[in-house]
């Protein structure tokens, strides 16, 4: 489907991790303004002597991480059953880290979420509250379609990728009926349908440059599929070489946000 003016697109699924890099996770209930869904990437782990935020392509054991905000209180939990849940309390203490080459200011936070990543991990790791947007690599919103999805599905012999869109790591799964079609909405408006959000407003960007992460099992973070190899094998890349599938988005300001 084409959007034009007053036309809408049906949301199959919405979601986001509070924590960057930990598992992905439908999150029906999510809440967008102006900058996207609100507490995506709200916190993030940093490797402090490096002064570095730990990214899923170097620490694929984090997918195995759940991560949900209740309230101000943050709950995460290991595939061994053990979890911590408390409200990350911040005390002055902020450290300037390197996020893709960019610099962010995040605030260090005190209680059991650091040490139980920490032994997860195998390695000493902080827990930080990131200023909104500074631990996201491109736009606050990111969309996959339905249609590409089979796409690549039928390509790369990969059945199911629909349910498990959460390797592609969207804000939102959008169903439509020809592969690749959104790359043609670059600059356009597009209102996104769902029975529980209403209908949001968005300005449609660029493709999106695909890295390793989408092998990884949405579940586990085993190495378990080759699609970034089936990618680059037929879809246009950019300069350094990524496939490119999805697109990024802009939440329009105008929308009704719920």
């Amino acid at each position: 489907m084409t959007p034009r003016p007053g036309v809408s697109l049906e949301v199959v699924s919405v979601g986001f991790a509070p924590v960057k890099g930990t598992r992905h996770i439908r999150r029906p209930e999510a809440q967008f303004d102006a900058e996207g869904p609100v507490g995506d990437r709200r916190y993030c782990l940093v490797d402090v002597e490096r002064r570095q935020v730990l990214k899923t392509v170097q620490h694929p054991s984090l997918i195995g991480v759940t991560a949900e905000l209740r309230g101000e209180e943050l709950a995460m939990s290991l595939p061994d059953g053990r979890s911590a849940c408390a409200v990350p309390a911040t005390d002055g203490e902020v450290l300037t880290c390197d996020y893709w080459k960019r610099k962010t200011d995040l605030s260090l936070t005190d209680g059991p979420h650091a040490a139980l990543l920490s032994t997860w991990l195998g390695r000493h790791v902080r827990l930080a509250r990131a200023p909104r947007g500074d631990v996201v690599f491109g736009a606050p919103v990111s969309i996959v379609t339905t249609a590409s999805l089979g796409d690549l599905t039928d390509r790369a012999a990969r059945p199911g990728l629909v349910d498990e869109a959460a390797r592609f790591r969207a804000t939102f799964v959008v169903d439509t009926d020809v592969p690749f079609a959104e790359e043609a909405w670059q600059g356009r408006e597009v209102g996104l349908v769902d029975s529980g959000l209403g209908e949001i407003r968005v300005r449609i960007g660029a493709p999106i440059p695909r890295c390793a992460v989408m092998d990884l099992d949405p579940v586990t973070g085993e190495r378990n599929a080759r699609l970034l190899r089936a990618l680059a094998g037929y879809r246009p890349t950019n300069e350094v070489g990524e496939p490119l599938f999805g697109v990024y988005a802009e939440i329009d300001s105008r929308s009704e946000l719920r």
